[in-house]
């Protein structure tokens, strides 16, 4: 058991905990953020992902012990911001969401690019979105719905 400490969501935090346990535990048993999803626990398919730094990571196969002072952010603390709503009402304007279980990654992954490439090109939107996998609506309108948030967000990615 070690003390690690990090920001999540804007806010220092610190927890004592074995350094090997997993951050989509942490997230999900210590601190209650469910937004963050288990879905394969192989970092295939995107459900946990969360920014780090505002890099996309998969929070199921990185051990809590790896983000010692890192800034965490879930889908939790990202839908207070500006951006969040930007991307949300473009991921509804698109029809990109039905069940939902998929989309916290899928507006993470999306934040991330549009963080580094406020303009991106449908083959650069897929490249960022291929490590979130989606059953529902398949990815047109997921790709649509970046493409909106990008012309919608302009000036504020």
């Amino acid at each position: 058991m070690k003390t690690i400490s990090f920001t999540l969501n804007n806010q220092p935090v610190a927890i004592q905990t074995n350094l090997q346990k997993r951050l989509v535990d942490v997230l999900r048993e210590d601190f209650a953020l469910t937004g963050v999803k288990e879905g394969c626990g192989e970092g295939e398919c995107g459900a946990c992902a969360v920014l780090a730094n505002h890099k996309l990571i998969n929070s199921c196969i990185t051990p809590i012990g790896s983000v010692e002072q890192l800034d965490i952010m879930s889908i939790e603390g990202f839908k207070d911001t500006e951006r969040y709503h930007i991307l949300a009402a473009a991921f509804a304007e698109a029809g990109a969401v039905q069940c939902g279980f998929c989309t916290p990654g899928m507006l993470l992954a999306a934040e991330a690019l549009l963080h580094v490439n406020a303009s991106p090109n449908e083959t650069e939107i897929r490249q960022a979105l291929s490590g979130n996998l989606c059953r529902c609506t398949g990815y047109s309108m997921i790709i649509d719905a970046v493409k909106i948030a990008a012309k919608n967000g302009d000036g504020l990615w």
